[in-house]
């Protein structure tokens, strides 16, 4: 009799844990659990009259290979797009500033290009050398991004270029934000070439050698879609259906029972007995079930930031943006409420009909409650009324389009993965074939995602 698995959530981490179930054991009986009327949880494309528009994540970063892998297993290999390579800026002290050439995440690898911008000065830059006598840090189990970096390169830097490339992926003040979580990689390169600079040049050579390796390849780091991201849950769902998974949408789990052979599923339909359960719910979604367990305690206090996409779609000759690059991210110290803008078009041509541009902004930062706070209407004022300083607009968009992601990017806070440790090895004593995975837990990328469904799948399938 083949075993029963149980997956919480059809976001992109449990429709990936589905696959390699099948992979490995084919034989398995599996379910999944979706408490909306459809898969891919923050993913979600909008496409009409030409237009592919990412209302959540907008593409996934290349150089780990896992989501090309499978997207190629399912057939969507010929529609992998690489981003459109552009300068990119920052905007800092009221303008915008090209992010100096050869740097990796704000760092400086190139001594000519970082000498010649303006968005540092003189002594900042002298700062920043300091970098290349100064020891490594010492620090006991975890340090902050943001101290990490200041003592390393200095305070000028860390504010004007490292802080707005690195904060806003995790949605974290970055003097909170958890270097061994995020960026341990950092770390390492630190360590292992006595400084960070040094260390990044090395990252740099390597990057160059793996190019010449293949000279053909795109130069962009990031990868899509030709219908958009959606594209890819929907093959994904389709090829686990066509496997024998069985996805129940409007299923949201009430309670989970857990028995002495076994996990009851608890839903408005019933309930029903599984061997396995495999939870990728964001946390305020599994701890209704975990809340009595002292040691999931953690989870009560980690907070989530609020954000919201807002696009616009313009008629080319209603908007003025005399810049050559991709998009740009804005220096906390600045007075806006938007956190970056992608000049989509430049970046994703694919994404708009001739004739037309599409922008889009970002809101939402730690701590404030501009989302919670304003309607769709006046969200997307406040980003227009940001962007107002970077480009000019004749006239208004064809449409605009408001996606709020409310508390839906956990905050890594120092210390968070020795937490995650001690969470994950409570979980593998106390609920055997049990796991649970996805943001709260570990890195946020959609390739780091299907990781982690991925191990976790591994590690279930040794317990049932």
């Amino acid at each position: 009799m083949s075993k029963k698995v149980a997956i919480i959530g059809a976001g992109i981490t449990g429709l990936a844990s589905a696959y390699y179930l099948k992979h490995y054991k084919p034989d398995v009986d599996v379910t999944i659990f979706e408490a909306t009327n459809r898969p891919g949880g923050k993913i979600q494309t909008y496409r009409n009259e030409g237009y592919t528009i990412e209302l959540g994540p907008e593409s996934y970063l290349g150089r780990k290979t896992i989501m090309t892998d499978i997207a190629k297993d399912i057939g969507l290999g010929d529609d992998l797009i690489t981003n459109e390579t552009g300068q990119s800026y920052i905007f800092a002290k009221n303008k915008l500033y090209p992010i100096p050439g050869g740097s990796i995440m704000g760092i400086p690898t190139d001594i000519k290009p970082f000498l010649k911008t303006k968005l540092i000065s003189p002594l900042g830059k002298l700062r920043a050398g300091l970098d290349l006598v100064i020891p490594p840090i010492q620090i006991d189990d975890d340090i902050s991004v943001g101290e990490f970096f200041r003592r390393r390169l200095g305070n000028e830097i860390l504010e004007n270029l490292i802080e707005p490339l690195m904060g806003g992926i995790y949605g974290t003040d970055i003097d909170r934000l958890s270097l061994m979580s995020t960026f341990p990689n950092f770390k390492e390169q630190e360590e292992t070439h006595g400084s960070l600079i040094k260390g990044m040049q090395h990252e740099k050579a390597q990057r160059i050698k793996q190019r010449q390796l293949y000279p053909g390849a795109p130069k962009g780091q990031f990868k899509q879609f030709r219908h958009g991201l959606s594209s890819f849950i929907e093959a994904l769902a389709e090829n686990i259906e066509s496997k024998g998974v069985t996805i129940r949408y409007q299923s949201p789990v009430n309670d989970i029972h857990i028995n002495k052979d076994n996990y009851e599923i608890v839903t408005d339909q019933g309930s029903e007995q599984f061997d396995g359960v495999l939870i990728t719910t964001p946390h305020q979604t599994f701890m209704k079930w975990f809340n009595h367990d002292e040691a999931f305690k953690y989870f009560n206090q980690m907070d989530s930031t609020s954000v919201a996409t807002v696009v616009f779609a313009f008629d080319e000759k209603d908007i003025e943006n005399t810049y050559n690059g991709t998009g740009f991210v804005i220096a906390r110290t600045s007075k806006t409420d938007i956190t970056a803008c992608t000049w989509t078009t430049k970046k994703w041509p694919f994404t708009t009909p001739k004739g037309k541009v599409l922008i889009r902004a970002y809101v939402g930062k730690p701590g404030d409650t501009v989302v919670e706070d304003h309607t769709d209407e006046e969200i997307a004022t406040i980003a227009r009324r940001d962007l107002n300083k970077m480009m000019t607009f004749k006239g208004n968009p064809e449409f605009t389009i408001v996606n709020r992601l409310t508390k839906s990017m956990p905050q890594y806070h120092i210390g968070h993965m020795s937490q995650i440790r001690k969470i994950q090895q409570h979980v593998k004593q106390t609920y055997p074939a049990l796991r649970i995975t996805g943001a709260p837990f570990e890195a946020v990328g959609l390739p780091d995602c299907i990781q982690q469904g991925k191990n976790a799948v591994e590690e279930l399938l040794d317990e049932i």
